[in-house]
């Protein structure tokens, strides 16, 4: 079983910052791929970043450039730093991962990101 739990949310203007984090308890966080979804007011939840055991990354189009994962497998952490945020960031920004031999997904409650002047 993961608990998952997301913080660093809040109001930030058009091109300013926030860094995202994500607390996950249970065992083998270090061998856990871990990834950022979002999901807007209205539309489909879609993926944002991954970061693998190993990692190596992965991003969204919407958000290279802009976005970078990063995880602490000592305290069990995950980050997004978000630069340059646009309007369009604006979203529940989730955690994710997978279990390791039944692939269930595992979510956290979600952290809100506002991008507005």
């Amino acid at each position: 079983q993961v608990q998952l739990v997301e913080s660093g949310g809040g109001l930030v203007p058009p091109g300013g910052s926030l860094r995202l984090s994500c607390a996950a308890s249970g065992r083998n966080f270090r061998i856990r791929t871990m990834t950022w979804y979002r999901q807007a007011p209205g539309k489909q939840r879609e993926l944002v970043a991954t970061i693998t055991s190993g990692e190596k990354t992965n991003y969204a189009d919407s958000v290279k450039g802009r976005f970078t994962i990063s995880r602490d497998n000592v305290k069990n952490t995950v980050h997004l730093q978000m630069n340059s945020l646009k309007p369009e960031d604006t979203a529940v920004y989730y955690c994710n991962t997978k279990g390791l031999s039944s692939g269930m997904d595992f979510w956290g409650g979600g952290t809100l990101v506002t991008v507005s002047s």
